[in-house]
């Protein structure tokens, strides 16, 4: 079973985080399993950003951005190179390295 470590964030994971994530499953359910209260305020419909993250190790393993998620992520904060919305990328065979950037564009928390 993959891997997903979740590096340290301020408020949703401090010390960090590694879990197993069964295939298939989103990266944000995955993290919302575990107990990481990762921001997604159009409930995993992929119509924000707020699930935004940057994969650091294993994103060249993760099947292709869609045009819709790719049009949405031109609009996250912190965009980088390996950004992708947690709630539409879906853990492969390989182990991953997830950074939840500390903003988002979303002015308040959910709180889901």
């Amino acid at each position: 079973m993959p891997k997903i470590t979740f590096l340290p964030h301020p408020t949703m994971c401090p010390q960090g985080k590694t879990i197993d994530a069964a295939t298939g499953t989103s990266v944000c359910d995955a993290a919302l399993n575990a107990g990481i209260p990762i921001e997604h305020a159009c409930e995993k419909a992929c119509a924000c950003t707020t699930c935004h993250v940057i994969v650091r190790q294993g994103f060249n393993n993760l099947p292709s951005a869609e045009e819709k998620e790719e049009d949405l992520l031109d609009k996250a904060w912190g965009l980088e190179p390996e950004s992708r919305l947690s709630c539409q990328v879906k853990v492969a065979e390989s182990d991953l390295v997830v950074e939840i950037p500390k903003y988002t564009i979303n002015l308040a928390s959910e709180r889901h």
